[in-house]
């Protein structure tokens, strides 16, 4: 048997799953409800603009590393959103300092680097 954690609508459930022809079934039970862990937080200097997220996504890619020189409207990072990957662009020219990693899902107005 496999235990598998799924979850439907917000509440996450434990399930095993046999084999065909294995011996008896196994009910799922809601389990502690799990919350995605936060993205790393960088130090992230309070002076500068913030590059925010514009919506719900999931952090594919980082295109620059911290302490990068960008230029205004230079791609940043892929933010993916229903299955579409979205650049985000610089609003301005400065020094970028990221505030989340790769792998991070980030809500709307999550601030995602700041450029100073």
């Amino acid at each position: 048997m496999r235990n598998f954690i799924i979850t439907v609508d917000g509440p996450s459930y434990e399930v095993g799953v046999e084999e065909v022809g294995g011996s008896e079934p196994v009910l799922a039970t809601p389990i502690a409800e799990t919350k995605s862990t936060p993205a790393p937080k960088a130090a992230v200097s309070a002076k500068g603009e913030q590059v925010k997220a514009p919506f719900n996504g999931l952090i594919k890619q980082i295109l620059l590393e911290n302490g990068a020189q960008v230029k205004k409207n230079q791609p940043i990072l892929i933010l993916e959103a229903m299955k579409m990957d979205n650049e985000i662009t610089a609003p301005c020219d400065g020094k970028i300092t990221y505030n989340v990693s790769k792998g991070a899902n980030v809500e709307p107005d999550a601030v995602l680097a700041v450029i100073g």
